[in-house]
């Protein structure tokens, strides 16, 4: 890990320093997760091309950055992502590339991010420990999933708009244009959503992941809890009598898990129970970018819900 951890650097040394060539082209912006992707490319489109950062399946706590995605970060005319508390590998990177070409989203002070009970949660979305800069196991945290929120999505938009319009001074017309169609489509799609989402909206469920407080809040789902075991151990007798006795006390009607997650241990917690197991996928695996990509994703999540709970 030590000898990997030290090449890593090196080329980042030679990346920003300029000394590595850049051979080929690079996307003009970099987003970080794949869903500030589906909001950046909606904004962009007709003006530049937007890539992401990470693959489908790969964590934002818990990545390893490649050679070449260090390339794709300096070359890039502008790199968005959420905040040091989510992207926990980017900020020691960042630092060398210009403020002016880096946009924290969690830190401008138009964006609220929501406020939770801190909680044992020993895992993220790909199952690692949580490298975060906050304490998990008392008090109060904040939730930095916030591309689960319509509503701070629409706000993302508008900054990210204003931003990409001081970059690219001579598209302003079609930002703005690009802006008012993002905002008309996502209020559709809220609309088509909450309608979908009201006859479940009293059926109990708990989640593995405890991520998704954005979308449960505007749309007022019934989330009962979150279920703290670490995927890649198999939990004890024990562990797993707790789990079911508060699925059984709560009346719950759905366990959701993430890809993470073996059947071996979600059969394993809901044996002799009527609880039904759904999937989310809070990162918008197998959608592609698109201007239509992030109601695309919005109403991947509903139907996810849907699946299980109605």
């Amino acid at each position: 890990m030590f000898r990997y951890n030290l090449i890593i650097k090196f080329i980042a040394l030679f990346v920003i320093g300029g000394v590595l060539p850049i051979s080929y082209a690079q996307a003009s912006i970099v987003t970080s997760v794949k869903p500030l992707g589906f909001i950046t490319a909606a904004i962009a489109d007709g003006v530049t091309t937007t890539e992401i950062l990470l693959p489908d399946g790969a964590s934002p706590h818990s990545y390893a950055l490649k050679p070449s995605d260090l390339v794709k970060l300096k070359s890039a005319d502008l790199v968005i992502w959420i905040g040091d508390d989510m992207e926990t590998f980017l900020p020691s990177l960042l630092r060398n590339i210009d403020d002016e070409k880096q946009l924290s989203l969690a830190n401008n002070p138009k964006i609220m991010p929501l406020l939770r009970e801190g909680h044992d949660d020993d895992h993220d979305e790909d199952g690692d420990e949580h490298d975060h800069h906050h304490d998990h196991s008392h008090g109060h945290e904040l939730d930095m999933h916030i591309w689960l929120s319509p509503k701070i999505a629409a706000v993302s938009a508008q900054i990210i708009h204003d931003k990409l319009v001081q970059i690219y001074p001579d598209k302003s017309a079609l930002l703005d244009k690009n802006l008012a169609m993002f905002i008309e489509q996502l209020k559709e799609t809220q609309q088509i959503i909450a309608k979908k989402l009201n006859s479940v909206q009293n059926s109990g469920y708990f989640v593995f992941h405890d991520g998704y407080g954005y979308f449960e809040n505007e749309f007022n789902l019934n989330n009962l809890g979150s279920l703290t075991i670490n995927p890649a151990i198999q939990p004890g007798i024990k562990k797993v009598y707790e789990i079911q006795t508060e699925l059984n006390e709560k009346k719950a009607v759905c366990v959701f898990r993430e890809p993470q997650f073996s059947p071996a241990i979600i059969d394993k917690i809901i044996k002799g129970t009527d609880v039904k197991v759904g999937e989310l996928d809070p990162l918008g695996m197998g959608i592609d970018l698109s201007k239509d990509a992030y109601s695309h994703f919005l109403l991947n999540i509903t139907q996810q819900f849907l699946n299980c709970l109605a």
